[in-house]
């Protein structure tokens, strides 16, 4: 029996999130948020949290600063049932990571410290440890500068072991989508960007044209469209799952929270149009909260939102979704 369901490497960073400022920022002025939120960011970080709250037995191995901040996000990872016995300790770096996210009501400013995001390379993975699990999620791709040009190998020594992976790569900062990322892609199982993304690394702006030339590059497509929903592409056949109408605070990390709900499903052998809608399930609650793992701290709601939404009883202290 594998010691893990997922394993995941990378960031955990903290958001700093800011409430009811204008859209117009102009420069020597101070400018007052009517609403502040501090919370565990980064986009591996918020999937490793949210895959074991849904009750997958969930490992993260991440470069971890010892500061204050540090501190909390390996918290936050800990109290949601995180295995963090990987942890690499950073003692004389760059320090955690902090993002402060501005919102704008539909939209939203980044501004990001990396920190040492740059920090995880090669020779701080324990192999054996992520080789142990029954399928690797990777997040971040273009900002784990240290890791990056190794992450094909990584995924091919993976996948000689006999695990599935799966990777979103988030956005290119610089819009090159390098050959490193279609090499990396090669070794995909399961590939789940959004909607904006496909479009950036297939250059062309027909996302349906976009998403059809990507299907074809790997066994299973999942792209994210917001509130038109999801869809995904496997071996030619397309599903198709609606969105989840809540009352949303903001979205920041439902595209991680929505990857955490569809692995859960789909490592527990639901079938894809079942797994889209359970991301979406999933994603839309993360938006109930304020940034991407607010809301999964509430298991007592998230369990009665997924009764409510999935149609299907859950247990979060189990690993499989009961039909």
């Amino acid at each position: 029996m594998s010691q893990l369901d997922v394993a995941l490497a990378g960031e955990a960073n903290l958001d700093v999130l800011l409430y009811g400022l204008p859209a117009e920022l102009p420069t020597d002025r101070e400018l007052v948020a009517h609403g502040m939120a501090l919370t565990l960011g980064g986009s591996p970080a918020i999937s490793a949290h949210n895959l074991a709250v849904l009750g997958l037995r969930t490992g993260f191995v991440t470069a971890a600063s010892d500061d204050v901040f540090g501190a909390m996000c390996l918290r936050d990872l800990a109290a949601a049932g995180v295995d963090l016995s990987r942890a690499v300790r950073k003692t004389h770096d760059r320090g955690t990571g902090v993002s402060v996210l501005l919102q704008h009501g539909d939209s939203r400013r980044t501004l990001t410290y990396p920190g040492n995001t740059v920090d995880l390379r090669w020779d701080d993975l324990d192999l054996d440890y992520l080789a142990s699990a029954r399928h690797f999620h990777l997040s971040s791709y273009f900002l784990q500068t240290g890791l990056r040009d190794d992450v094909p190998r990584l995924f091919a020594h993976l996948k000689r072991a006999g695990i599935t992976v799966s990777m979103d790569p988030n956005d290119d900062p610089l819009g090159s989508w390098n050959d490193s990322f279609f090499e990396a892609m090669k070794h995909v199982d399961v590939l789940m960007p959004n909607q904006r993304e496909v479009c950036a690394m297939m250059r062309d702006s027909d996302a349906e044209q976009a998403v059809a030339k990507l299907s074809g590059l790997v066994p299973l497509l999942v792209v994210k469209r917001g509130a038109r929903g999801a869809i995904a592409i496997e071996a030619g056949r397309r599903y198709e799952a609606g969105a989840v109408t809540v009352a949303s605070i903001d979205a920041i990390g439902a595209g991680d929270s929505f990857n955490a709900g569809f692995l859960h499903a789909w490592l527990n052998g639901s079938p894809i149009d079942r797994c889209l809608h359970f991301g979406n399930i999933t994603g839309a609650f993360s938006t109930t909260g304020a940034g991407g793992v607010e809301a999964f701290r509430d298991r007592g709601r998230l369990e009665d939102f997924l009764s409510a939404h999935a149609g299907v009883n859950i247990s979060l202290s189990a690993t499989q979704v009961r039909k």
